[in-house]
């Protein structure tokens, strides 16, 4: 699946296949983290079911108000704890699948909004 929308001055999510996610250029075959002024190097690899608050800081820290979470080709429910944690700091967190994930990513950075999102292979 190829997006189109793009902003010259936010990351854009370029394409999601099963087996890469396309950032501008660049093509990661992981689950990635990132924000509109790009990707975030230090996301610890593990599955959705063990995540926690904590796994988010470096989105957190880079400021963003919203966090979306794309959890591959299906929605995947993250633990409870997770989605309280969030809802405490006062940040706005949105699980679905990976593509629909990035279409959101994209849309919400080309309006200049603070999000950040996970995406999961």
């Amino acid at each position: 699946m190829k997006f189109t929308l793009e902003s010259p001055t936010a990351v854009t999510v370029r394409s999601v296949s099963d087996r890469e996610i396309r950032i501008g250029d660049q093509r990661w075959s992981q689950t990635i983290a990132l924000t509109s002024t790009g990707v975030l190097d230090n996301w610890v690899q593990q599955p959705i079911d063990a995540l926690r608050i904590e796994d988010f800081s470096s989105l957190l820290d880079a400021g963003v108000s919203l966090v979306i979470l794309g959890t591959g080709r299906t929605h995947v429910i993250p633990p409870r704890e997770l989605v309280f944690g969030m809802a405490r700091n006062g940040i706005g967190f949105e699980v679905m699948d990976t593509r629909a994930a990035a279409r959101t990513f994209n849309v919400l950075v080309g309006e200049g909004r603070p999000a950040g999102a996970v995406l999961y292979l």
